[in-house]
């Protein structure tokens, strides 16, 4: 039977087949033509296996992948489906046949395969569990547990508060959903955009799967069969943001070597035999590197072993010696792919929320609609119940009361929205009992603002909420220079003028630059200061995990704590605002805001057709609406920010919009490559186009589905 692939203006493919297994073998085939390249970095980052064509920059994420096993994991989820749930497995294994097929061609395409001497490798069923796991195992910012001891260790237990943001490696998003009796149709809005580090190609691909049971537009996650995030069916959609849940666990263990091979102590003062085998990984351009996998009764060890793990920590007497993640899919054998296909055929938020009880991780806040009038609010995953310890910070393994028992209850919101309006943007909140950090409040408090000023909202209002560059958290460093005294003239008229700014973190903006300028020689400041000293040494952990142990950025993104605090170890911050102050004063910034804070998209491969100065400047900041994340007192340039844009209106599919970074086609100088970046960058937003005759067809192709 044929199956049929159609393109919009702007590349984005629409795929129609008689059944949801040809469909799914066509997404397959039309990823891998538009993505051959991201496909395969995704394959290897899944198998550990990237440095050997990428070299020695992507060690350590292999050896992080491996000794957490995360290859092994997606095998043995893929086997649970199978005996679970067999029809999405089929269904999975239909897209891995589709991506097989188009990988040839597709790999024609894509320059990078040439480049780096890479012949495109064989997807495996269990494949597409491997990139949802390679994609997300860092999304709950387990290694922020390391941070808060080594905060807690050399500043006490209140710098757990201090330095509470969500961390400079975790992904966030901004949601709202409007019911009908706030819009102008009557019927509900869904808007949002998530935050995550930006990648070209991009992390999400927008695409239409239809066939008799289904018709649904969203956005997919290349690799991965379906639509899990944000999506359209015609008669319901939902979108998700970061729940900020807390749900892995850090366990230090003691470990020994006896002639059978590595022993782990339990907490009832028996020693078990711990599983161990060695692998190489291989690097490119550098001789291959032998690691040992080891893993406990707790999990897979991803630091240390039984010859100790020098942490610089001497509190830690005990003799633990590697630290061992537990983490939900490695115990329970499930990724929640059972959620997929009945999300695809959700016609109610009835059905996306039976849907969404099969979710398991990451955990999400999660908003739906549907054209009844019906509204969901609730959190989708699964938290283990363990005790508060586990949460904070890594547990001794050999210690009795830190074993998982059960999952947590999912939280709900009932009624789903307050006046007609709900809100979800990483802040505490729903998922409050489920997590330790959340986002400042800044984000979710100006859409809510934003949104209460209108009683009857339409899909052309909503970009101006997505690009809103009001700073909320600038507050406490304007009061702080509000409150100086005996400045030079330049600098009593930099103050002045920062006084007066209207916060907006606007692209063509001095003040906002020169804000940015001050706050970054303040971070920089503060960060020099003695008592923050013993954390400038970052322990021996895995370099994958140093972003969150880094004290620049965990400074950076606390700026408003630290200020506001009633003290601060004794640090004079008058005297650390004033001499920034002065600092910026004998230079101020001549250029606008996007002068310096311009795009830094991640590449697998950075060297290629672009360089930094080809990425556009950026409006916005890290408590915008418009959340364009850089790293005060590091640098301007964001890497993280919109990963995509979307409006679901209810009312009429045809009215929604959606935008990605950069475009629909991963090839380099291909016509879809860069053409949405002109919109994202002004705030604009494509056209969902379902009029199947408003579509160019391709050839159809032939399936034995």
């Amino acid at each position: 039977m044929t199956t049929e692939t159609y393109r919009d203006a702007w590349g984005i493919p629409h795929l129609r087949a008689a059944g949801p297994r040809a469909l799914a073998r066509a997404q397959g085939r039309v990823t891998a033509h538009d993505r051959a390249w991201q496909l395969e970095v995704e394959r290897h980052r899944a198998q550990g296996t990237s440095a050997s064509f990428l070299g020695a920059g992507a060690l350590s994420w292999d050896v992080f992948a491996r000794r957490a096993r995360l290859a092994d994991t997606a095998r043995r989820c893929f086997a649970a489906l199978e005996r679970r749930d067999p029809e999405t497995a089929d269904w999975v294994r239909a897209y891995v046949d589709g991506v097989n097929e188009g990988l040839p061609a597709g790999a024609r395409r894509a320059p990078e395969f040439a480049r780096t001497g890479l012949a495109a490798g064989r997807w495996e069923p269990w494949t597409p569990l491997g990139v949802w796991l390679a994609t997300h195992i860092l999304f709950a910012g387990f290694p922020a547990k390391l941070w808060r001891e080594q905060a807690v260790r050399h500043l006490g237990p209140d710098a757990v508060g201090l330095f509470a943001t969500d961390g400079p490696g975790t992904a966030g998003s901004n949601g709202w959903l409007v019911t009908g009796d706030r819009t102008a149709t009557g019927h509900a809005l869904i808007a949002g955009d998530p935050h995550r580090f930006i990648e070209d190609p991009g992390v999400y691909q927008q695409i239409r799967l239809a066939c008799p049971e289904f018709d649904v537009v969203g956005l997919a996650v290349p690799g991965v069969p379906g639509i899990a995030h944000f999506g359209h069916t015609g008669t319901a959609a939902w979108a998700i943001t970061n729940a900020m849940a807390d749900y892995q666990d850090l366990y230090r263990e003691r470990l020994r070597r006896t002639g059978a091979g590595v022993e782990a102590l339990s907490p009832d003062g028996t020693w078990q035999r711990a599983a161990r085998h060695t692998e190489t990984v291989r690097v490119a351009g550098r001789p291959p590197v032998g690691i040992e996998l080891l893993e406990t009764p707790r999990g897979p060890v991803i630091a240390g072993g039984p010859e100790g793990l020098d942490t610089g920590d001497e509190s830690h007497p005990d003799g633990a010696g590697a630290l061992a993640l537990r983490y939900p899919p490695r115990v329970t054998e499930d990724l929640g792919f059972s959620a997929l296909l009945p999300l695809l055929r959700s016609r109610t938020v009835a059905d996306i929320d039976r849907a969404l009880d099969a979710w398991t991780e990451p955990v999400n806040v999660v908003q739906a609609a549907d054209t009844a009038g019906g509204t969901l609010h609730r959190v989708a995953g699964r938290v283990p119940v363990r005790a508060e310890a586990n949460r904070l910070q890594s547990v001794p393994a050999w210690e009795p009361g830190h074993a998982w028992h059960g999952t947590h209850e999912t939280p709900y919101a009932r009624p789903a929205t307050e006046d007609g309006i709900a809100v979800m943007a990483n802040a505490r909140g729903l998922a409050t009992p489920l997590g330790v950090e959340f986002a400042p409040p800044h984000r979710a408090a100006r859409i809510r603002a934003l949104l209460d000023a209108g009683r009857a909202w339409t899909a052309d209002g909503m970009p101006a909420i997505h690009t809103d560059t009001h700073l909320g958290s600038a507050g406490p460093l304007l009061d702080h220079l509000a409150a100086l005294t005996g400045l030079t003239p330049a600098a009593a008229a930099l103050r002045d003028r920062l006084l007066a700014w209207d916060r907006r973190m606007d692209a063509d903006s001095t003040d906002a630059a020169a804000y940015a300028a001050v706050r970054g020689a303040v971070v920089r400041r503060l960060a020099a200061h003695p008592v923050f000293a013993p954390l400038t040494a970052p322990p021996a952990y895995p370099d994958v995990l140093l972003p969150w142990l880094a004290l620049v950025p965990r400074i950076g993104h606390a700026l408003e704590h630290l200020l506001a605090a009633e003290d601060l170890y004794g640090i004079d911050r008058a005297a650390a605002v004033r001499t920034a102050l002065e600092e910026v004063a004998a230079a101020p910034p001549a250029v606008p805001w996007s002068a310096t804070h311009r795009l830094a998209p991640w590449r697998a491969l950075p060297a290629g057709p672009y360089t930094a100065a080809d990425e556009p400047g950026l409006a916005g900041d890290h408590d915008c609406v418009l959340c364009t994340s850089a790293v005060p007192g590091l640098t301007d340039r964001a890497a993280r920010g919109p990963a995509a844009r979307y409006v679901w209106d209810l009312a009429d599919r045809d009215n929604s919009r959606w935008v990605v970074p950069f475009g629909a086609d991963g090839v380099p100088g291909a016509r879809h490559h860069r053409d949405q970046l002109p919109l994202w960058l002004e705030g604009e937003l494509a056209p969902v186009v379902t009029d199947w005759t408003r579509l160019t067809p391709e050839p159809p192709e032939e399936s034995d589905d």
